[in-house]
């Protein structure tokens, strides 16, 4: 899931930023509402987490273009203001969902990954390919009834080529949808990381490369 944090309380955006890619994320960040709409505007982001009181951009009107453009993304406004009228007018403006500061981070993740699972086709919570079962929600891989060791970037490639069942997906969409903004897009990261993601997931082969196009799953022969 690729999410974007817009907040202008530098320590409060870090904080967020470590804990949403600590629940295996990738995640950008901007610290004022120019840049932050500059970013969401070029990149397609799942979600969201937008401070609604932005110096440079205020966020109604980040949240406003967003729903113009037409884009899935999905929008979880923050405000210090926690009273019911701000909270409707928020809603109006288009956004998805409102989060009153100061927040309980676990419910923050909880909203962002319900919002993260709107913002693309459906999927379900667990999916599996063969005898490999990966949970979702608990972040957790089996195959033959026996844990993964997986790390993140792992099994986010894994969990891409699964939701798209079947289809192709290139070595570019897994990069935008694995990595962030500091990704760099010459490099070999992607193929690194499906060797050893193969490797991990052992025989048969549930991965195949699609030459000049990209990887998808395939039903074990």
């Amino acid at each position: 899931m690729r999410v974007l944090v817009i907040e202008d309380e530098q320590s409060l955006a870090d904080a967020i930023v470590r804990g949403l890619r600590r629940q295996g994320m990738a995640v950008d960040v901007a610290y004022d509402g120019t840049t932050g709409h500059e970013m969401a505007m070029v990149t397609r982001y799942d979600v969201v987490v937008l401070d609604r009181d932005l110096p440079g951009m205020h966020g109604d009107e980040i949240c406003a273009d967003l729903v113009a453009s037409g884009a899935l993304t999905r929008v979880i406004m923050l405000t210090a203001s926690g009273s019911v009228a701000e909270r409707v007018e928020g809603l109006q403006i288009g956004a998805d969902d409102y989060l009153p500061k100061p927040f309980d981070f676990s419910e923050l993740v909880a909203r962002v990954q319900a919002l993260g699972r709107r913002a693309t086709p459906a999927a379900p919570p667990v999916l599996t390919i063969g005898d490999l079962v990966l949970d979702q929600a608990k972040r957790v891989a089996t195959r033959g009834g026996q844990p993964l060791d997986l790390t993140r970037k792992e099994f986010g490639l894994l969990e891409e080529l699964l939701k798209a069942r079947g289809a192709v997906v290139s070595s570019e969409e897994l990069l935008e949808r694995v990595w962030d903004a500091n990704a760099d897009p010459f490099t070999t990261t992607v193929r690194v990381t499906m060797m050893t993601l193969r490797k991990k997931l052992g025989e048969p082969a549930l991965i195949e490369t699609v030459v000049g196009a990209g990887y998808r799953t395939r039903e074990p022969q």
